[in-house]
């Protein structure tokens, strides 16, 4: 399992469609919201999805 925090940045393993899949960690909860690194795109996803897409943690917070 991932640890991971506010903070973080994470590599998902598809590409957003700016072309970038490193993303911040923005907020935690239920839900995560997090900002794309390439164009400051702000995505609310559910946890137990954003777990399965996740390739890589950097700077885990948590």
């Amino acid at each position: 399992m991932h640890k991971f925090g506010l903070g973080s940045t994470l590599t998902l393993r598809k590409m957003h469609p700016c072309g970038s899949n490193e993303w911040k960690v923005i907020r935690y909860g239920s839900d995560v919201k997090i900002q794309c690194l390439g164009c400051d795109r702000i995505v609310m996803i559910d946890r137990p999805t954003l777990l399965k897409r996740i390739k890589k943690v950097s700077n885990p917070e948590g």
